[in-house]
């Protein structure tokens, strides 16, 4: 009886082993299926949507963007470091010139200039970025302001002579420059944040946005006053769009390429005369509020609506369904000018 019921538990514990056995063969084989499937699903998922997969490459990373105010005299032509910044912004300055303010996040520029001095509406821009704004010298009402918003400003006038440096080629004051290494190092040491983890103010997208449903756009003629006319053409190959300004093709100092830009954004926000102690005809913007506008990328157009409700809130970009915009995933203009602005886009 002993011998038999020995042979019993060796026989159970055979059946125990197997049946183990089998429970783990079966679970590497189900494993192997179940990794061979999700592997198969990224690989789909990749064939499928990899254009959405992709990551904007004009507005990436935490390093926190630097506005750079840019002159725009003919005397300050040509100017170095736009082809490179992701946002340019062109806005009526006094005497009807304009003034650009351009935009960098993430990337080394050797020379960027030359650069001019800040005017009030400029910072709202910079805000709304969440950018250090760097100016060489101000109006009065942009020195109060930046004070009063406690923006995080570089101007040349008040530095040692490192950040800002003049060149021999142009005449002053149109020959002030700088790079963002120096205006990086000037930030470290006023102990400005370099950082941010704010969004775009413009909704990029990686897909190639069309808009099948606009009107052709090959040309777009802006006359932002009298003395300041900027027309836009299409080139289709690199579908980008080459810069004029009074009629002369804008390139760029150091290489000597044409500005171009991927996106047009149009904004029209009546401007006036201030009436300052200086009195030199300077302007204000009255940029609160919701605007008529026009955005224009790959040979098309579509009209849009343009809403800042506050000079510190992102500007909101709207189809007249009051959708927001898709932007190409690109460089970007935006130009404002006032509502009488005679614009043409054909």
């Amino acid at each position: 009886m002993k011998n038999k019921g020995v042979k019993i538990l060796i026989i159970l514990l055979i059946i125990l082993i197997l049946a183990a056995g089998g429970v783990l063969a079966y679970k590497i084989v189900k494993d192997k299926e179940n990794k061979e499937v999700s592997n198969q699903a990224e690989e789909n998922n990749v064939l499928t949507t990899g254009v959405e997969e992709k990551k904007v490459q004009i507005f990436q990373g935490n390093d926190r963007p630097i506005a750079v105010m840019i002159d725009n005299h003919n005397g300050a032509w040509p100017q170095a470091g736009l082809n490179q910044a992701y946002m340019v912004y062109e806005i009526i300055v006094e005497g009807g010139e304009t003034r650009l303010m351009a935009l960098f996040k993430g990337i080394d520029v050797d020379k960027i200039g030359p650069v001019r001095s800040a005017r009030h509406y400029f910072l709202d821009y910079a805000m709304e970025n969440d950018a250090m704004y760097i100016h060489f010298g101000w109006s009065p009402q942009a020195q109060s302001d930046i004070t009063k918003y406690s923006i995080h400003n570089i101007n040349g006038i008040a530095e040692d002579g490192t950040t800002f440096w003049r060149v021999k080629d142009k005449s002053a004051p149109h020959n002030a420059v700088t790079s963002t290494e120096k205006i990086l190092q000037s930030a470290k040491n006023k102990k400005y944040r370099t950082t941010s983890d704010e969004t775009s103010v413009l909704n990029y997208v990686t897909k190639e946005v069309n808009l099948e449903q606009g009107k052709n756009a090959e040309t777009i003629t802006i006359p932002h006053s009298d003395l300041q006319t900027v027309t836009y053409e299409y080139d289709q190959e690199n579908k980008v769009y080459k810069r004029y300004a009074r009629k002369k093709v804008q390139t760029d100092w150091e290489t000597g390429d044409p500005e171009t830009t991927k996106n047009i954004i149009i904004t029209f926000c009546e401007n006036y005369t201030l009436t300052d102690k200086e009195n030199k005809g300077r302007q204000g913007l009255k940029n609160i509020g919701t605007f008529d506008g026009y955005y224009i990328t790959n040979g098309k157009a579509i009209p849009i609506k343009c809403t800042k409700s506050a000079r510190d809130q992102k500007t909101k970009y709207q189809d007249l369904e009051g959708n927001e915009i898709e932007v190409n995933d690109g460089n970007t203009w935006v130009n404002i000018c006032p509502p009488n602005a005679q614009v043409t886009i054909e």
